[in-house]
């Protein structure tokens, strides 16, 4: 499966405009609050063309009776309808917006909870080669962009073209059709003008949005790795490449704005010759007696009432384009498939024994460059088999394939004669504890993140997992203790901290199967031995894969498996893989020599 990348599209690319189709969904929904919003719509839009009538009517009596005894009942009446006119479409449309908010923000709260369960659902491939900072910004636009295509193709675009059909049918009946006609050549070439020049400066827009995209992911990677700039004394370094980054950004704007200047002067040109076509038409007509003053202001409020909405319209077209592109990509993104997937016929994973079953594996992440060559070995019910070999020899590989983050490309791991690819990934990942070299924690308190492993835990059992994992009287000693925040991803603890926490979790979560993925890595001497303690307890009855680097943390195991090259080479207990004098004894040699024990 293709990584999800910050560019996909070429700056060219046209969106698809079928994707206001796929809106529909999120109408459905609130069907009662969509169709009496539309009601007050078009209430709204038959008071604004009804508007310009009341005020003809207004200028025609004082015109007709200037100079006699006025009936001031008659033009009070008319500016009171006037007034309510103008009230009633403000009051309509207010409501309108008010009824449609639960469709839009429901809509919205709809697809970033599908967006965020989606993510989870992806291979752990796509989150390795995923940019977090560009896939964010990417979310938040594409979120909001169908916000506003489900509020402005409802309520502006469909308004506007209502407007434009009524006050079009106004003119006809009551004047000529010489109106009609300037103001429909108006409208064509407007709309004509905008779609091209629009067309023309979507480059531009989606070169801006992938800037954005490039500078924060830089922005976000920089700052995930505040130690590391530290270390090299690079922050100059990272400036001047975050800069580089908001140049081109820069520059991308420039392009932008520069673009919008010529499409918003040439929509005001088209409007203005428009405006001055129509009226010199009615002006003349006005002179020669034709229609009256009140026709003449009629025309004129009609004039300024359709080319504003139809100035926004352009405003619209351009942010529709722009909000088809944004949510083109997070239905793209919702739309690429997951690569590792629950057959149709999944059943949920029953661990009767434990036994673990890895039978003639072959795996490569690229093809062109294999991980495991026919790795074939059974872990007994309740045994400790643990693996250990150089680094790149594909150890670690055979952790992520028993969790299913990724499938074997041949032979089958079986769970008490269960192939993993057919039973369900929750059961399967339900039924497994790890914990890894590296323990993320969450920018959360240390008890979230201890209770993380079993969410609906008592406290009593939190507390007893922490001290299991030796963790409380280092809790103890923090001003916080168990209410103590953690900071981002943990770096407010020691990596011995941390791995206490995942320890602890795995305790809490009590599973049936084991994966202790160099496990004591981050600990020194001390803290090893104590760990190593709760580790065997922990593991004892259970059916524990154990993927090790210090060969001193892994003499008890049951068997230990030599890989070298993608292969098992050696198998055995610690005695007998030292008697033999082949790779494990060379191992054990040089970290014996080194002073690992």
């Amino acid at each position: 499966m293709r990584a999800y990348a910050d560019n996909d599209y070429p700056a060219d690319h046209k969106p698809d405009w079928k994707i206001i189709a796929g809106l529909w969904p999120y109408l459905t929904e609130f069907r009662g609050r969509v169709a009496l919003a539309l009601t007050l719509l078009v209430l709204a839009k038959l008071a604004t063309v009804a508007t310009p009538i009341a005020l003809k009517y207004i200028v025609d009596y004082l015109d007709q009776n200037s100079g006699q005894d006025l009936l001031l009942w008659i033009p009070v009446l008319l500016v009171v309808a006037y007034g309510l006119l103008r009230f009633g479409s403000t009051l309509f449309s207010e409501l309108r917006d008010a009824v449609f908010a639960r469709v839009a923000e429901r809509a919205m709260r709809r697809v970033s909870l599908r967006v965020f369960e989606h993510l989870h659902q992806r291979e752990l491939g796509f989150h390795l080669d995923r940019k977090t900072g560009g896939l964010a910004r990417d979310i938040e636009r594409g979120t909001n962009g169908i916000s506003f295509l489900l509020r402005f193709t409802l309520f502006n675009i469909v308004p506007t073209l209502l407007e434009i059909l009524l006050v079009a049918g106004i003119l006809l009946v009551v004047f000529n059709v010489g109106y009609v006609i300037a103001i429909l050549v108006a409208v064509v070439v407007y709309v004509v003008f905008s779609i091209k020049v629009t067309e023309w400066r979507t480059k531009y827009v989606r070169e801006a949005n992938a800037r954005d995209n490039q500078s924060n992911s830089r922005a976000v990677d920089s700052l995930l790795n505040y130690e590391t700039v530290k270390y090299f004394n690079n922050e100059r370094f990272e400036a001047q490449r975050y800069d580089a980054d908001l140049q081109e950004w820069e520059q991308a704007r420039l392009k932008n704005r520069l673009s919008l200047a010529t499409l918003n002067a040439g929509q005001a040109l088209i409007i203005g010759a428009a405006l001055m076509v129509i009226m010199a038409m009615a002006v003349t007509e006005v002179a020669s007696g034709e229609i009256t003053l009140g026709d003449f202001t009629m025309i004129n409020a009609y004039l300024l009432q359709l080319f504003i909405p139809l100035n926004a319209l352009g405003f619209v077209y351009r942010e529709i384009r722009q909000a088809l592109v944004n949510v083109e990509r997070l239905f793209k993104l919702l739309g690429d498939k997951p690569a590792i997937e629950d057959a149709p016929d999944a059943r949920e994973l029953v661990v009767d024994n434990g036994e673990v079953r890895f039978e003639h594996i072959h795996f490569a992440y690229r093809k062109d460059r294999p991980i495991l060559r026919d790795v074939d070995f059974t872990i007994p019910a309740g045994h400790k088999v643990a693996v250990v070999g150089a680094s790149g020899a594909g150890k670690s590989t055979l952790a992520r394939l028993l969790f299913r983050f990724y499938d074997v490309d041949k032979g089958a791991i079986r769970i008490d004669g269960q192939d993993i690819r057919d039973v369900t990934q929750d059961s399967l990942r339900a039924a497994i504890g790890v914990v890894p070299q590296d323990t993320v924690l969450f920018n959360d308190t240390l008890y979230s993140n201890l209770a993380y492993g079993r969410p609906e835990a008592t406290e009593e059992e939190v507390y007893r997992a922490a001290r299991m994992a030796h963790l409380e009287n280092f809790i103890h000693s923090l001003p916080d203790g168990y209410e103590t925040k953690v900071g981002e991803r943990g770096l407010k603890l020691s990596g011995g901290e941390k791995q206490r926490v995942a320890i602890a979790r795995v305790i809490l979560k009590n599973p049936p199967l084991l994966i202790l993925d160099e496990a004591t890595s981050s600990l020194d001497s001390l803290s090893e031995q104590a760990i190593l303690g709760a580790l065997k307890e922990v593991s004892r009855q259970r059916t524990t894969l154990v993927i090790a680097h210090r060969l001193s943390t892994i003499r008890d195991a049951d068997t230990i498996l030599v890989m070298d090259g993608g292969r098992i080479v050696e198998s055995g207990s610690h005695n007998q893989l030292l008697a033999t004098g082949g790779h494990y004894a060379h191992l054990w040699e040089q970290q014996h020599r080194g002073g690992d024990q």
